[in-house]
């Protein structure tokens, strides 16, 4: 069984940065691609970026330029890093990784940008 947890999530103020982590655990033997994913309160969960083993990167329009994802893969992880955060960017993030030949999901953290 594994397990994906997310941290790094909160306040922040428009134009400010924050900076996502998630850790996977569990017996791992390979993991493929990693990515991020949020919802907002009354809308569908979306694609945020996502990242191969191999390091390509894939993103969202709304957050291109702005976002950074990576990983770790010695530690298992994945991060986001936030810049330039705007109020519409406010919502639950998730972690989402192929893990073993199947996906898992993270139980999302907060993030929350006022104007």
């Amino acid at each position: 069984q594994v397990q994906l947890v997310e941290s790094g999530g909160g306040l922040v103020q428009a134009g400010g940065s924050l900076r996502l982590s998630c850790a996977a655990s569990g017996s791992i033997f390979s993991i493929n691609v990693m990515g991020w994913y949020r919802q907002a309160p009354g809308k569908q969960r979306e694609l945020v970026a996502t990242i191969t083993s191999g390091g390509r990167t894939n993103y969202a329009d709304s957050v291109k330029g702005r976002f950074t994802i990576s990983r770790d893969n010695a530690k298992n992880t994945v991060y986001l890093q936030m810049n330039s955060l705007k109020p519409e960017d406010t919502a639950v993030y998730y972690c989402r990784a192929d893990i073993n030949g199947a996906w898992a999901w993270g139980q999302g953290t907060q993030v929350t940008v006022s104007s």
